[in-house]
């Protein structure tokens, strides 16, 4: 116990990418192009569903909420990753880290219950159309992004603490970014309250998983009894199953690598592990949506071409 340290005092190391030496300015200018793809086709998709009045119903209100916890979530990563390939170092004080894992987390769970209300909005709109707009009014829109975003922070918040509160005998992090069973493996103590936490927490969110496939399989059955319903279900449901498949598989990778990643695991699929969480999420959905759902890809593409006309006419 002579090694034990409280997280306050700590500064801890992170994984150092495969020839970062060599390839440093081949990573940053990677993470670089996707940080900026991330900001320009987020912050883009969630610009012209503000703009434009007809995209002001529940279903955009929650797609842009969803792009903009994408882009909160990809700041608690690319900022650190770029900064420490400029001046190649892979250090990260505990405080910081503790505040990464909040960030990169509390996104990710908020992106799995606005993915959970998006599935209760499109049962609702197909389903039962005659109580849409009565049942999802902009007040509750409000209160369910707001249900969506205190619920996961409160377990995210939760977590961190537990996590952190506990003395550590280790200070590297096998890892690119902080999360929580990195840090719970530098304790020098027992994790079980910390594993009793997380199977609560992953019980509740796999309610909201089967609150999704639930309403997914009332959906398919009501598609079966009206064309009207399947042309819904194939231009505005298809999106979602496809955001929700991206980031599941994105979620599986994370929870694989966390737990159970070992040196045996070639470094660069640990790599690929890793990354898949802070890259694909925040840069298919936007796209997913933007390119699947009519209305929007009209208003966004309306909207280059006019930017285009305005810059060639100045």
């Amino acid at each position: 116990m002579d090694n034990m340290s409280y997280p306050n005092s700590m500064t801890l190391t992170l994984m150092v990418p495969k020839d970062s030496k060599s390839n440093r300015h081949i990573y940053f200018t990677c993470f670089l192009f996707l940080y900026l793809l991330i900001l320009s086709i987020n912050i883009r998709l969630v610009v012209v569903i503000i703009m434009e009045k007809a995209l002001h119903l529940p279903m955009f209100i929650f797609l842009c909420y969803l792009c903009v916890n994408g882009v909160f979530g990809a700041s608690g990563f690319y900022p650190k990753m770029l900064s420490d390939l400029i001046f190649d170092s892979y250090v990260i004080s505990s405080h910081m880290c503790a505040l990464q894992t909040y960030v990169i987390y509390s996104s990710l769970l908020c992106e799995f219950t606005i993915l959970t209300v998006m599935s209760y909005d499109r049962y609702v709109a197909i389903c039962r159309p005659l109580d849409y707009n009565s049942k999802l009014t902009k007040i509750t829109c409000v209160r369910l992004i707001i249900l969506s975003w205190i619920v996961p922070n409160c377990f995210v918040i939760s977590g961190v603490l537990l996590s952190n509160l506990k003395p550590f005998c280790k200070n590297h992090i096998d890892k690119l970014y902080c999360d929580n069973w990195s840090i719970v493996k530098l304790s020098c103590v027992s994790s079980l309250v910390n594993n009793v936490y997380g199977y609560i927490v992953a019980v509740i969110f796999v309610n909201c998983a089967v609150c999704i496939i639930v309403s997914y399989i009332k959906l398919i059955a009501a598609c079966k009894t009206s064309l009207e319903n399947r042309r819904k279900f194939w231009q505005t449901c298809l999106p979602h199953i496809f955001a929700l498949i991206n980031f599941t598989f994105a979620m599986l990778f994370d929870i694989m690598y966390s737990r159970y990643g070992a040196n045996d695991i070639p470094e660069s699929l640990r790599n690929f592990l890793a990354l898949e969480l802070v890259i694909v999420p925040p840069v298919f959905n936007p796209l997913i949506y933007g390119l699947n759902v009519n209305a929007v890809r009209k208003k966004v593409f309306t909207s280059c071409i006019t930017t285009k006309e305005n810059v060639s006419e100045s």
